[in-house]
């Protein structure tokens, strides 16, 4: 706790009281005494400046609090009355007047000052954590707080976490309102990451006895399953942990903490050995300029009446308590701070250290606004004190703003308080001279999403115990391959681990889901990777097609050589026995049938879709309508016998011929419906078989579809069942015995067609249709032809 206070009469303006005896075995948490130099810093240098207070000199009281509610209103009270008395509603202030107090490093410490000094309208200025509970203007009209706000703070850590994948982690809070706020964003912040919590140990401090904590808290965070520890509290919540831990114990801990909680502020330098390789949150401060130099030439031959000051260098320094014995290599006035090791002091000056000196200067502007009010309205009267009532500063101290000698803007207005930034701390000991506070990231809440937080794994020191980035889970991670399932009653953080489903993959560590592959591609064994599926089509240059092929062209020279031999003996009695004009288009017809199979091979396109089904369908048409009208000549030729009968007209070979092209037309006119309406068009199907995209003809209509095959089975239909009637005709020269048979093994053939073309699918199913237009082919080829040689 420290006053400002004004004098009009120029001199040092250096002030001093000596802590009382009464301490407790922490009583030099030797790093704080960084906060006293830096008030004697911006004292002096307010002091120095001529166009600051020109006419006025700043001085300071100290008091110690002892991090105890009893004894910060005990100080308070010493304060108010003046010469160390404890007299309630009285001062024994002479001639220097303080206006103003700076003080509570934690916002208990602050609500204890408060209590007393906003009874007599003394501004307060703490320089702790902001609290937003301090805020309240009605509760706290007197209150000032001057440290940016921890808002983003929450997010900083679970940013941490998320980056190394810690989802099982321990939080240690105080009991109080401000912690349970934070304790509030932190666990939703967490929830909606994905990190779950090990266990809430909240410390009471309300009463700062730390020995009556011995053995309490620590044994109970050790025993936890959780191996990263998040920590924010203050000093004295830290010092409580401290006396709960086990000296040169091994620590299998990851700790994490807010700057407050100083790992390296302990009353005993063995204590540090549990927290090294621990990562603090700090606020990234600016150095003010000149300070560094003050500290190194400060020393008690400078500031010879200073006790407080000699205290400190007595205890820092290791002097004896016998002064008559000290150790003079160590204690010597002229040593210099810097050499101390962190324990005791550290150079780098804290975000507390910052918040004090803008707070001296806050005072300072304020005074100075003030003054010049006055002169402004020539109001001053001779013999009149230029030193203001504390109660005066208000109203000039909430509106004052000002650029700090680093360029900084400082406002008293609490809303304004910007938001806090981090450095991220590695702390490293090896034993009380080797330790250090080394930058490894930073948080920056403000800065863009992406950009916000950077962090170096490799600079980072974790402990004793490991070598790598801990890992924090409930439960081991699950490999690709596996997806976390959930365990009833326990935190969505535990889980148990299960293979993706059939045709889905995980191709990173603890997926929730397994997802499915593209279209295209297809999972492998392991379930952690997807491939690229294999065009399946029937090719040309496989084994199958090549000999689909030989076989389609082998019947097409055997038609081709029987088509020649028909027109080389075309005046031959058994030809023109059989029509020659529907022999040659039947072998022409059958010709065709066998070269159209030729298209259901290779990659279906366009072009082929839509030729495949209308050329086989119209040919097969032509070959089966040409069968049909011999079919009816010979029963003609048999029937009709009579001299002169008007019947005899019926044998005539146009009636015969008129019967393909008719019956041919109708094919056509459906297969035009078809290609008009619903054509067939070319498509892949990635389902039907595990690993292949088969690549096949869309039938379109398939509607058109069966109408095609069923109008070629009708006309297959009656050619057999004509050819069947004609069967005990007299046999010179009679094909009905032939017919019949090639068209029971035609429709032989397709009847087995229709139920195995719809059960296979890809290559199969093209395969099929190819062997029933070959075998149905060479079936009629065979059957009516072969027999006339």
């Amino acid at each position: 706790m420290y006053s400002v206070e004004v004098s009009s009469v120029t001199g040092a303006g250096l002030f001093g009281s000596k802590p009382d005896k009464d301490c407790r075995d922490y009583r030099w948490l030797y790093k704080n005494y960084q906060q006293v130099l830096m008030l004697m810093f911006a004292v002096e240098e307010i002091n120095k400046d001529p166009n600051l207070l020109p006419n006025l000199t700043l001085g300071f009281r100290l008091y110690n609090t002892y991090h105890s509610d009893e004894r910060t209103l005990e100080s308070s009270l010493r304060w108010l009355s003046g010469q160390d008395q404890l007299i309630p509603n009285y001062s024994c202030w002479e001639q220097d007047k303080s206006v103003a107090v700076i003080g509570g490093a934690t916002s208990s410490l602050s609500v204890q000052m408060g209590t007393v000094l906003d009874l007599y309208k003394y501004p307060q200025i703490t320089f702790g954590p902001f609290d937003p509970i301090l805020s309240d203007k009605v509760q706290f009209p007197s209150l000032y707080q001057m440290a940016p706000r921890d808002s983003s703070l929450h997010k900083g850590l679970v940013r941490l976490m998320s980056h190394f994948k810690w989802t099982w982690v321990g939080l240690v809070t105080i009991d109080d309102l401000r912690d349970e706020e934070f304790l509030r964003e932190l666990t939703l912040e967490m929830a909606n990451n994905g990190v779950c919590v090990s266990f809430t140990e909240k410390i009471p401090v309300s009463e700062r006895r730390h020995t009556e904590s011995h053995m309490t808290f620590m044994p109970r965070i050790m025993a936890s399953s959780s191996r990263v520890i998040f920590i924010h509290g203050d000093t004295d919540s830290l010092m409580i942990l401290r006396y709960s831990q086990f000296p040169f114990l091994a620590n299998y801990k990851v700790w994490v903490t807010n700057s407050h909680w100083d790992i390296t502020m302990r009353p005993k330098y063995i204590d540090g050995y549990n927290f090294h390789g621990a990562l603090t949150f700090s606020h990234l401060t600016s150095e003010v300029p000149g300070f560094k130099a003050f500290i190194r030439t400060v020393n008690t031959g400078k500031y010879l009446e200073d006790i407080v000051l000699k205290e400190f260098w007595h205890s820092a320094f290791g002097c004896t308590e016998e002064p008559e014995k000290p150790k003079q290599e160590e204690c010597s006035p002229n040593a210099s701070l810097e050499t101390l090791p962190l324990l005791y002091f550290d150079m780098t000056m804290s975000e507390l250290s910052y918040t004090i000196y803008n707070g001296v200067y806050a005072v300072a502007w304020t005074l100075h606004e003030m003054l010049l009010k006055k002169l402004e309205k020539e109001s001053m009267v001779e013999g009149e004190s230029c030193v203001p009532h504390p109660w005066q500063l208000h109203s000039f101290l909430k509106k004052i703003q000002f650029n700090n000698s680093r360029g900084d803007q400082v406002f008293m207005e609490e809303n304004r308080n910007p938001e806090a930034q981090y450095k991220i701390l590695n702390y490293v000991t090896f034993n009380k001279d080797a330790e250090a506070l080394k930058k490894v990231g930073q948080f920056n809440p403000k800065a863009q999403p992406g950009e916000d937080f950077a962090i170096n794994e490799e600079a980072i020191v974790w402990g004793w115990t490991y070598a790598e980035i801990p890992c924090a889970t409930c439960s081991e991670s699950c490999g690709a391959g596996f997806r976390q399932t959930s365990l009833e009653g326990q935190p969505i953080c535990c889980f148990n681990c299960s293979l993706c489903p059939e045709g889905e993959i995980s191709n990173q560590m603890n997926m929730k889901h397994c997802t499915k592959c593209p279209e295209d591609e297809y999972p492998n064994k392991e379930g952690n990777q997807c491939l690229p599926k294999v065009m399946t089509f029937l090719d040309v240059s496989e084994p199958l097609g090549i000999t689909l092929i030989c076989v389609a062209l082998s019947f097409s020279l055997m038609t081709s050589l029987i088509l020649w031999v028909f027109v080389k003996f075309r005046d031959t009695p058994i030809v023109k026995a059989n029509d020659q004009a529907l022999s040659f288009t039947l072998l022409i017809s059958l010709n065709f049938c066998f070269l159209c199979s030729l298209l259901f091979i290779g990659r279906p396109t366009s072009t082929t879709c839509l030729l495949r089904q209308t050329t086989f369908g119209i040919v097969f048409t032509v070959a089966v309508s040409s069968i049909l009208a011999k079919t009816i000549m010979v029963v003609l030729a048999f029937r009709v016998t009579i001299p002169g009968s008007r019947s005899r007209i019926w044998v005539q070979s146009k009636v015969a011929n008129s019967v393909v092209p008719i019956s041919s037309g109708i094919q056509v006119v459906l297969c035009g419906i078809w290609l008009g309406t619903s054509p067939p068009f070319p498509e892949m199907d990635p389902y039907f078989e595990p690993g292949h995209i088969i690549i096949k003809c869309n039938e379109g209509s398939d509607y058109a579809f069966y109408a095609v095959m069923g109008y070629m089975g009708f006309l297959s239909l009656c050619s057999f069942i004509v050819a069947f009637l004609a069967r005990s005709l007299p046999d010179t020269f009679n094909e009905a015995k032939f017919i019949t048979f090639s068209m029971l093994v035609f429709c032989s053939v397709w009847v087995s067609f229709l139920p195995t073309y719809q059960s296979t699918k890809g290559k199969a199913m093209v395969t099929v249709e190819i062997f029933s237009i070959l075998a149905s082919s060479a079936g009629l080829l065979c059957c009516i032809f072969i027999p006339k040689f």
